[in-house]
């Protein structure tokens, strides 16, 4: 989609300066200028370079907002005065601006969901999806509403994954900080107390590689960077990323646990857009690309046309391989009853409790990998050292 501003006159004669809508191409563009009843005498491309996009809503953020709006509109508030008050009480600049811009297109004309895509990137797909269906069935509040339990779940996940993390992050930190000590300071000062005869094997290597250490840190810290910058861009080429997302999925012991957490956050997002009155199709598409993983997004693409062609989804998700056989015969389950968009929201309750066990357990493999490397680098140290200054010291006494 592209963002058109434009100039045009009303049949009342009436001049629109400086407005803005969304459209496919030019020739779209004039369609809906045409059906508006309006005569444009200018337009151009907007950049995609916009104020819009200084600014990115947070999964908290939405769900705040979301909260608000859903609660003005279920108390009879029209969308224009929700949305004008939601412009007046944000607190920072970038949501302020967005939201000034949304409501002022709805106050034109604009459809809600056009008003938000014209914000390019500021809101996500998956929301625009809902407030279009939410549109079209007139049922905007009862979306709204959805939008919010959907961003308050997602929100307090997220914290739990961080408050989880948190434990592991210090002990890694505390493990690199104690690796360098031991080698820069506490190491070189056993030197003095070696002979040439000690410093050979495993004992004149940890000294060379402290010596390094002191001596040439910032080749270090540049191979760090290094190797970061090159994980960084090496993820962006798709065959590689896509080999990493399927080792996340597949990887062993943390495999499962991951798929756990995707199959919950899967089951909310179909289960809100399908019930929303979203063809399944744009409902798998949406849901497979909410979870950010080229090896699930390019099993799906599979699913999907499976689906078109009359497949039963169940079925085609089996045959990814990817969620568990269980997920799978709930969603037949589903399709049999006619009542897939209430089964995935109960399927999406259980693997959202089995994600919190599944983090836990995520979290329960990493913690004994950085005691292990803390306690193999001290071991190292002293499997170096120890016995060189027996030997040093049974010279001296002989």
């Amino acid at each position: 989609m592209k963002t058109f501003i434009y100039t045009a006159t009303d049949v009342q004669g009436n001049t629109v300066k400086n407005a803005k809508m969304t459209a496919e191409d030019v020739n779209d563009f004039l369609e809906k200028i045409h059906e508006k009843g309006l005569f444009c005498s200018s337009y151009k491309e907007a950049s995609s370079k916009s104020s819009s996009t200084l600014h990115k809503f947070s999964i908290k953020e939405l769900s705040a907002d979301c909260r608000q709006l859903s609660a003005m509109l279920t108390s009879g508030l029209t969308l224009v005065k929700a949305l004008d008050i939601l412009y007046k009480e944000q607190q920072k600049k970038g949501p302020k601006q967005i939201y000034r811009e949304i409501y002022e297109e709805v106050q034109k004309g604009s459809a809600f969901s056009d008003a938000l895509k014209m914000q390019q990137g500021a809101f996500p797909s998956f929301m625009i999806s809902m407030i279009q269906a939410g549109e079209a069935s007139g049922s905007l509040d009862v979306i709204s509403k959805r939008l919010e339990d959907n961003y308050a779940k997602e929100a307090k996940l997220n914290n739990k994954i961080r408050g989880a993390l948190m434990y592991p992050i210090i002990l890694a930190v505390l493990c690199v900080i104690i690796v360098i000590a031991l080698f820069t300071f506490i190491l070189p000062t056993f030197k003095d107390l070696l002979t040439e005869e000690d410093m050979k094997g495993l004992t004149g290597a940890l000294f060379a590689f402290a010596d390094s250490l002191t001596g040439y840190w910032y080749i270090y810290v540049g191979v760090v960077v290094t190797l970061v910058f090159v994980i960084k861009y090496a993820l962006k080429v798709p065959s590689v990323r896509y080999q990493f997302d399927k080792f996340i999925c597949k990887g062993p012991g943390f495999g499962k646990l991951v798929v756990k957490v995707y199959t919950g956050k899967f089951a909310r997002t179909l289960s809100s857009l399908y019930s929303s009155g979203i063809p399944m199709v744009e409902a798998l598409e949406r849901s497979s690309a909410i979870l950010n993983n080229s090896f699930v997004e390019k099993a799906f693409e599979t699913v999907i046309d499976e689906v078109k062609q009359g497949e039963q989804l169940s079925v085609s998700i089996q045959r990814t391989g990817i969620f568990e056989s269980m997920f799978c015969s709930i969603i037949y389950v589903g399709e049999e009853s006619g009542a897939l968009d209430t089964i995935l929201e109960k399927s999406a309750d259980f693997y959202e409790d089995e994600s919190e066990s599944a983090i836990q357990r995520l979290v329960g493999m990493i913690e004994p990998l950085m005691i292990i490397i803390m306690g193999g680098a001290i071991g190292l140290v002293i499997a170096g050292v120890l016995p060189a200054i027996y030997n040093s010291m049974g010279n001296i006494a002989g």
